[in-house]
C-alpha cells in the first residue's frame, strides 16, 4: 500500500458539468512522485482529486484497469460498493446469489479474518486515509508561491479523511491510526482504541467546524467536502457513542441534527434523490429542495466504476433468461443486468403499498428468499428499483453501460430520523421529533407512526435502505446479531439465527495483524 499511496498523485475526476476545479489532467502515477511534481497549485488540485477520486472509482484509468491497491479486485473493491456489502448484506435487507469466493460468509455472518470483501473494506479505507495524510503533509511543508488554496483545500482533505475514519470506527473498532504527523516508514502504525479514536474524531470535527478554511454547508463546489459533511459525520458519531465511545450523547446528536435540518430542506420527490440527475437534489445545484449534503459522484463517460451506484442500479436488475424472468432493463436505464442482489422477504414486508421508498420489481418472483442460490445462478427475492440510471424527467441518461446517478453519501432526511430516534430515547424534544418522523412519512404517502423505537428502526430501515447505514443501526438497537430478529439466511439457515456478539465488529485483516506487531486482532477471531 506504501508504494500506491506515494505514487497516487493525480487523476481525472470529471462528474457532471458544475464540477470545474478538480476536472484537472491526469499525472501518470506510475511515473512520477509528489515531490517532483508538486511545483504549483494546479499540482495540489489534481492530488486532491485523486482523494476525491478513490470514493469514486477504483482506478485512475477506468473502472477496473490498474486498481489503486494491488490484490484487490477492482469491481468488488471499489469504496462504496464495499461499503454496501459490509453495510447491507451483512443485514435484513438484501441477499447476493453470486458464488464469488466467500460473498455468501458476509450475508450469512460467517466471515472470518481472511474474508477479501472484508479485506477490500480494509484496504480501502487506509488508503484513503494514507492519500489524505500525504496531501496535508505535501501541502504543510510546501511554500510554492501562488498556492493560494492551500488553507482549504487542506480542509477539504482532512473532512475526506474524517469520514474513511468513520467508517473505521464504526467497522473494525480498534484500528492502525496516522494522520499527516506519522512519518511513512517500514514500521506499521500503532494501533488506537475505538474510545480514543472517537475522542480524536470529535476534536478534529469541532475544529474542522469552527477554526478552518472549510466551505461553509452547501457553499462547495457539487461533490466536494464542506461542513454540511463534517456536520453528518459528527452527528454519528454522537449519535452511536454508547457504542463507539461508552457514553451515550444522544443530546448532542439532537442538537446538531436541528442545525443540518435548519439548512438542508427535504426533497419534494423522494425516487429523484436517486436518479441519473440527482445532483439536482442538491443545496449546490437547487431543483426543488437540498436534501443531498454530500455525494459521491458517477458519471457514465468520464467517471466509471463497477461499484457505487453502478452496482445498485445493474446489480439490482433482474436478467435471468433460463428462469423466464427478465425485468425491462430500459425501465432503469440501462442496457441489461447483472442478477445479483435481492431483497429479503423480511425487508420488504415493512413497507405499506402505498408508500413511495418501496420501489420494486416482484414479477415472477417470491417475497422471501428461500434459496441463495440456483442451478442458473440465481436467488428468488424482490428486486429493488430505488436507484436508476433514468433522469428525474423519465428520460435516458447519457450512458447505459456505466450510471451518471450520484451515490449520495449523506442527506438531511437521516438528521430527521436522528433526531427522532434522540427524541424517542428520552433525550430531545418529542414533540419536535415527532414533527420530524411526521415529515419522512408525509413525503412517503404513508400516514403517521408514534414515536417509539421499534417504529424508528423500521423507518430507518424504508427511508434509507441500500446506503450504507442498515447494519450500524441494527448494531445500535441490539438488533445485529440478537436472536431476538431474524432474517433469511441471518448466521446461516433459510429461517435465520442468531450468531456471536463478535460480529458486531469485522476483523481487522489478517495479513495486516500478521505484519505489523503493534495490532491486536479483534475479539473472536
Amino acid at each position: 500500500m506504501k508504494k500506491y499511496i506515494f505514487l497516487a498523485v493525480a487523476t481525472l475526476f470529471v462528474a457532471v458539468s458544475c464540477v470545474k476545479d478538480l476536472n484537472v489532467t491526469p499525472i501518470d502515477p506510475n511515473t512520477v512522485l509528489p515531490k517532483d511534481v508538486l511545483k504549483d497549485q494546479d499540482a495540489f488540485t489534481s492530488l486532491l482529486a485523486k482523494c476525491y477520486q478513490g470514493l469514486a472509482s477504483s482506478a485512475s484509468n477506468g473502472p477496473d484497469s490498474s486498481p489503486d491497491i494491488s490484490g484487490v479486485d477492482g469491481g468488488y473493491g471499489q469504496y462504496l460498493r464495499a461499503v454496501v456489502n459490509m453495510q447491507e448484506l451483512t443485514t435484513d435487507v438484501m441477499t447476493c446469489c453470486w458464488n464469488d469466493g466467500n460473498l455468501f460468509d458476509i450475508h450469512n455472518l460467517s466471515w472470518n479474518a481472511s474474508n477479501e470483501f472484508i479485506l477490500s473494506m480494509y484496504y480501502r479505507i487506509f488508503y484513503q486515509v494514507g492519500l489524505c495524510n500525504e496531501f496535508i503533509r505535501q501541502s504543510n511543508s510546501s511554500d510554492i508561491s501562488g498556492y493560494t488554496l492551500k488553507d482549504k483545500y487542506i480542509a477539504e482533505a482532512r473532512a475526506l479523511r474524517l469520514l474513511s475514519y468513520y467508517h473505521a470506527i464504526d467497522m473494525f473498532g480498534n484500528v492502525p491510526f496516522s494522520t499527516e504527523e506519522d512519518s511513512v516508514g517500514s514500521e506499521g502504525p500503532a494501533q488506537i482504541s475505538r474510545a480514543d479514536l472517537f475522542a480524536w474524531m470529535e476534536e478534529e470535527a469541532l475544529s474542522l467546524l469552527s477554526g478552518s478554511d472549510l466551505a461553509e454547508p452547501g457553499k462547495n463546489e457539487y461533490g466536494r467536502a464542506d461542513k454540511g459533511l463534517v456536520q453528518m459525520i459528527l452527528a454519528k458519531l454522537y449519535l452511536n457513542a454508547e457504542i463507539w465511545a461508552g457514553k451515550a450523547m444522544y443530546d448532542k446528536c439532537a442538537t446538531l441534527c436541528e442545525t443540518i435540518i435548519s439548512e438542508y430542506p427535504l426533497h419534494g420527490n423522494y425516487k429523484e434523490l436517486f436518479c441519473a440527475d440527482n445532483h439536482l437534489c442538491s443545496a449546490n445545484t437547487t431543483y426543488n429542495g437540498d436534501e443531498i449534503i454530500f455525494v459521491s459522484p458517477q458519471d457514465g463517460i468520464q467517471l466509471r466504476s463497477y461499484g457505487s451506484t453502478n452496482f445498485l442500479v445493474f446489480a439490482c436488475t433482474w436478467n435471468n433468461k433460463e428462469a423466464n424472468i427478465q425485468m425491462d432493463a430500459a425501465s432503469q436505464g440501462i442496457s441489461s443486468g447483472w442478477s445479483g442482489l435481492s431483497l429479503t422477504g423480511t425487508f420488504t414486508s415493512k413497507f405499506d403499498d402505498i408508500d413511495v421508498r418501496g420501489n420494486f420489481y416482484k414479477e415472477g418472483l417470491e417475497q422471501y428468499v428461500d434459496y441463495l442460490r440456483d442451478n442458473v445462478g440465481a436467488s428468488n427475492g424482490w428486486k429493488s428499483t430505488k436507484f436508476s440510471n433514468l433522469n428525474h424527467d423519465g428520460t435516458a441518461a447519457q450512458a447505459q453501460g456505466f450510471v451518471d446517478t450520484d451515490f449520495p453519501v449523506f442527506r438531511s432526511a437521516d438528521a430527521y430520523l436522528m433526531y427522532a430516534e434522540c427524541a424517542a430515547r428520552g433525550m430531545a424534544d418529542k414533540t419536535k421529533g415527532q414533527n420530524f418522523l411526521n415529515a419522512i412519512r408525509d413525503r412517503a404517502h404513508v400516514g403517521n407512526l408514534s414515536l417509539t423505537l421499534d417504529n424508528i428502526i423500521d423507518e430507518r430501515g424504508r427511508e434509507l435502505y441500500l446506503e450504507g447505514f442498515r447494519r450500524q443501526d441494527l448494531i445500535r438497537f441490539g438488533l445485529f446479531t440478537s436472536d431476538r430478529y431474524l432474517w433469511e439466511f441471518k448466521g446461516g439457515v433459510a429461517e435465520g439465527k442468531g450468531v456471536a456478539d463478535y460480529y458486531n465488529l469485522f476483523p481487522l485483516t489478517s495479513g495486516d495483524v500478521n505484519a505489523n506487531g503493534k495490532l491486536t486482532q479483534n475479539p473472536g477471531y
